[in-house]
C-alpha cells in the first residue's frame, strides 16, 4: 500500500488534470505527468496515469463518427502504435531508468506545447498531404510518448490542422489519446514498469480524475474559455521550464 501523503497527492493531481480535461477537452495526461513526476519517478507517473486516460479517453472517442474517422486516420494510429513500442529501447528505456533524461524530455515537451498554444498559431493540412504526413505525426508522437508519457505532441496540433468539425475533432482526439494509452502501457510493461502497485494507484486514480471531469463540463460555461486556455499555456510553459531545471541539476 502506497504512503497515505502519495495517495492524497496522487488524488489532487488527478481531480486537477480531470477538471482541466473537462473544461477545454484535452490536458489530462499532461497536467498528470507534469505533476506527478515532482513528487515520483517517471515511470511510475506514467504507469499511474494509464486506466484514467484510458477511461476519459474512451469516453470521449465514442460516437457514431468513429468509423470515418478510423478509416482517414488508421495510418497515424499504426505509426503511433510502432513509434511507442519502438521507443522501448531508446525512449521507454529513459522513463523506467535514468529519471533525468525522461524528465527533461518531458519538460521540453511541455514547454514546446505551452509556446505553441500562447503564439495561437493556426495550421492547414492539404488534403494531398494526409497520406504523407500522417504516419510521420504518428511515429514522431508515439517516440514522444515512449520517452516522455506524453501524447499531445505533434498529434494535437495536427488533428487541429485537419479542418474537422467540432465533434470530430473531439472525437479524433479521444481516438488518438486512446491509442497512445494503449501503446504506453504496453511499452511500460514491456520494461517492468507498469506492475500490480502502479496498476493498484492507477485505478484509485480513476475516480479522482472522473470527478473533476464532471466538475469541469458542470463549469465549462461559466469560465471564459479564452482566460482559462491562457492560463492553462502558462502554467505548461512554467511547469516546463522547471522540469527542465531540474533535470539539469
Amino acid at each position: 500500500m502506497p504512503p497515505i501523503p502519495d495517495l492524497v497527492a496522487t488524488a489532487l493531481v488527478f481531480v486537477l488534470a480531470g477538471f482541466v480535461k473537462g473544461v477545454i477537452g484535452l490536458g489530462l495526461p499532461t497536467i498528470a505527468i507534469g505533476l506527478l513526476v515532482l513528487v515520483m519517478a517517471p515511470a511510475q507517473a506514467a504507469a499511474v496515469l494509464i486506466l484514467p486516460s484510458l477511461a476519459t479517453n474512451a469516453w470521449q472517442l465514442a460516437g457514431p463518427g468513429l468509423v470515418p474517422l478510423l478509416r482517414r486516420l488508421w495510418p497515424m494510429m499504426v505509426a503511433i502504435v510502432a513509434g511507442t513500442l519502438g521507443a522501448g529501447t531508446i525512449g521507454a528505456g529513459w522513463l523506467a531508468g535514468d529519471g533525468r533524461l525522461a524528465i527533461g524530455g518531458l519538460g521540453a515537451a511541455l514547454a514546446a506545447y505551452g509556446l505553441l498554444g500562447l503564439s495561437g498559431a493556426r495550421f492547414s493540412v492539404p488534403a494531398r498531404l494526409e497520406p504523407w504526413l500522417s504516419p510521420a505525426v504518428g511515429a514522431a508522437t508515439g517516440a514522444i510518448t515512449g520517452a516522455t508519457g506524453v501524447f499531445v505532441v505533434p498529434a494535437v496540433p495536427y488533428l487541429q490542422a485537419l479542418g474537422l468539425g467540432r465533434d470530430a475533432l473531439v472525437q479524433a482526439l479521444g481516438l488518438s489519446f486512446t491509442v497512445s494509452t494503449v501503446a504506453l502501457a504496453a511499452s511500460l510493461a514491456g520494461q517492468g514498469a507498469f506492475r500490480l502497485p502502479e496498476a493498484g494507484m492507477s485505478l484509485l486514480a480513476l475516480a479522482p480524475a472522473l470527478a473533476g471531469m464532471a466538475l469541469g463540463r458542470r463549469i465549462r460555461g461559466r469560465i471564459g474559455q479564452r482566460a482559462f486556455r491562457l492560463c492553462f499555456f502558462l502554467g505548461l510553459l512554467a511547469l516546463g521550464g522547471h522540469l527542465l531545471l531540474q533535470a539539469r541539476s
